[in-house]
């Protein structure tokens, strides 16, 4: 995923017009949004010094003063401006990478949550462990294990981009998740395996990939059309697990009362364990 920091900065000031930023449009313009020379203006730097950062020559020493000039100049928000800093200088955002496993406290919390869907998903998106309701409402269980793999369900799998009644705003929150993995762990020959498989694979994903959206996954609502019950209208929360920084866990949250808690409710009942060990199914280790 070579050239990350010069694409991103690219479609950062491609967004940007002059008169955006009190500047006099001059001549015909090769490229929308601003010119690097504007972007250098605009951050105080010399131009020479802001191409040579687009290009990614010298960015590991870049300091953060540097990044925060050009930061304000393209108008970054605070999760645009990390995933800079992180591309800039990709050795400093490396970690030991994070196993499939999840700790057994973290199985039995998921177990205890029996009137919401939860379920945690760790590196690249892989889904990890989930409760009986997250498994009627998604499937997980019949999946095969390399199939566990949100980016993969939501651009390759034909029945869950039928489940979306939002599927694009769907996709977009999913590819500019990925993309901050990918800067984190821009080593990853997994990541950038699956990068590559989606690619080729999905027109919607190359589209969405080539615009450098970054965002965290925190909160939102999310509509899904479920084959037995309907449509829901799922609130949900995403809880970053101190323990385990690169696994997180999204619970949906319904409103009390309200149409989809009470077809949530009706699926618990449908789905509810006839004496199977839900152990057996609920927690696969990819």
């Amino acid at each position: 995923m070579d050239g990350d920091l010069g694409d991103f900065l690219r479609s950062r000031r491609a967004r940007i017009q002059p008169a955006d930023v009190g500047l006099t449009a001059y001549g015909r313009r090769r490229v929308p949004g601003l010119r690097r020379e504007e972007v250098a203006q605009l951050a105080g730097v010399s131009v020479d010094y802001y191409i040579r950062l687009e290009q990614g020559r010298g960015s590991a020493s870049v300091s953060d003063a540097v990044l925060d000039s050009v930061a304000r100049a393209l108008r970054l928000d605070e999760t645009e401006r990390a995933y800079l800093r992180t591309v800039a200088r990709p050795r400093q955002a490396a970690r030991p990478r994070a196993g499939h496993t999840v700790r057994p406290g973290l199985r039995l919390l998921l177990d205890s949550i029996d009137r919401a869907p939860a379920f945690i998903f760790g590196r690249r998106m892989d889904v990890l462990a989930w409760n009986a309701l997250a498994d009627a409402l998604n499937g997980f269980s019949a999946l095969a294990p390399a199939d566990r793999n949100i980016p993969r369900q939501v651009f390759l799998s034909a029945p869950e981009r039928d489940c979306y009644p939002e599927w694009e705003s769907v996709a977009a929150e999913t590819v500019a998740y990925l993309r901050l993995d990918a800067a984190r762990f821009p080593a990853d020959a997994e990541l950038a395996s699956l990068v590559g498989e989606l690619s080729v694979k999905s027109e919607p994903f190359r589209r969405l990939w080539a615009n450098h959206e970054v965002a965290e996954k925190t909160h939102g609502v999310k509509r899904i059309n479920h084959p037995l019950v309907g449509e829901l209208v799922l609130p949900y929360e995403t809880l970053t697990l101190p323990a385990d920084p690169d696994h997180l866990m999204v619970v949906y949250t319904p409103t009390p009362g309200s149409p989809s808690a009470d077809r949530l409710s009706l699926l618990a009942s449908w789905s509810a364990p006839t004496g199977r060990n839900p152990q057996d199914h609920r927690h696969p280790r990819p």
